[in-house]
């Protein structure tokens, strides 16, 4: 007997999964939204969010006309990072182009700067950057000081000064030996894109049953509480876990994102890390009367989540007192993994690391989101 009320109740879950995947299928808007937009997104924002600095516009106001300020300013042109030279005649035309940004920095040479330079004197060098942009300014200042201390360098051997061989400095960089952004943002935006769709779909599942009015019928139907959430939650689920290999799949074809690790690895711990977002998703679901409803609240929950999930701004540079909050970010600690079985081929352990707290992350939400649902169902 008891037995036969389990494969009853499993049953009826089971008409429930269905029903909620052909809600989503049969819908056509709902379709194009699964489908379209995370692959258009990840195309896009690939190349988009970049911190790379290249393509840098500069203004040059040189005063001097001098052989030395022309033989520097045709090796700022010659340098591959600034694609724009702007020349100005007065410093209030620098201004009005640091102003409307036409230019990031703008360097200005003194009257007497070749004839400082010939005397064997220093000559200074005036570099204006435009502050709103803090962290490009930094970026084009190394550029600048990389250029200037090579100038120095064959001043010096121009003039027959013997300059002793700096020590040999030979950079690599290990899992991404080119540097290329790219392999740091493709595994990132999957796990984006992924999460954002399993919220999206669960968080509008509840409410898009009140709008359409088959919301009591659910609730005269013999299904418990709790099995109308594993219903709610599976197919969010499929459709998630769906997603992310579609968009690994790019990721590997378009993108040539290399794959090093543990392919196993990387399914159980997307496994974890949807479910805590799944979890999040029927919170929200279930205090949200309307869709519009359950949109203002995954936007308020993704807001925060990105800005302390690490992708933008490291977690070591946030404040101390605000780093102990990114533990309860589930995505921060799904970067880790993400990055690091694509990239560097992490052993299970580092990713067991940093699955159990998402995995208890996972218990919390679903639980709270259990406890809300059982509550507006009675």
């Amino acid at each position: 007997m008891n037995f036969f009320h389990q494969f009853k109740a499993w049953s009826r879950i089971k008409a429930l999964i269905i029903k909620e995947i052909l809600a989503v299928w049969r819908d056509k808007k709902s379709r194009i939204v699964l489908i379209g937009p995370p692959l258009i997104q990840l195309i896009i924002l690939t190349h988009a969010a970049t911190l790379d600095v290249s393509n840098i516009s500069i203004g040059i106001q040189n005063q001097d006309r001098g052989w030395y300020s022309h033989e520097l300013i045709q090796r700022i042109k010659g340098s591959p990072y600034f694609s724009h030279v702007y020349e100005f005649d007065n410093y209030k035309e620098v201004r009005h182009a640091i102003d409307t940004q036409k230019v990031l920095v703008s360097l200005q040479f003194q009257q007497n700067f070749s004839r400082l330079v010939g005397a064997k004197q220093g000559a200074p060098v005036q570099v204006i950057l435009d502050g709103r942009k803090a962290n490009a300014s930094q970026i084009v200042t190394g550029y600048l000081t990389l250029i200037l201390q090579n100038f120095n360098t064959d001043i010096l051997t121009r003039r027959g000064v013997q300059v002793p061989n700096p020590i040999d400095i030979e950079f690599r960089a290990f899992f991404n030996p080119n540097l290329d952004y790219i392999l740091y943002t493709v595994p990132c935006l999957v796990a984006i894109l992924s999460m954002l769709l399993a919220l999206s779909v669960t968080a509008m599942s509840v409410s898009r049953e009140r709008e359409n009015g088959t919301f009591d019928q659910l609730l005269v139907s013999p299904l418990q509480p709790w099995q109308i959430l594993i219903g709610k939650m599976i197919p969010a689920m499929i459709i998630g876990m769906g997603e992310s290999s579609l968009l690994m799949i790019l990721a590997l074809i378009l993108f040539e994102v290399p794959f090093t690790g543990s392919l196993i690895l990387l399914y159980c711990s997307m496994f974890v890390f949807l479910l805590s977002i799944v979890g999040v998703g029927l919170f929200i679901s279930s205090v949200s009367h309307t869709q519009q409803q359950s949109i203002l609240g995954t936007f308020v929950f993704m807001v925060p989540t990105m800005l302390l999930s690490g992708y933008a701004t490291p977690i070591e540079n946030m404040p101390h007192w605000l780093q102990p909050f990114t533990n309860f970010i589930p995505i921060a600690h799904f970067f880790v993994i993400i990055k690091g079985i694509f990239l560097k081929n992490i052993p299970a352990s580092d990713v067991f690391m940093n699955t159990w707290p998402m995995a208890l992350i996972a218990i919390f939400t679903l639980s709270l989101a259990g406890w809300m649902f059982h509550r507006r169902l009675e």
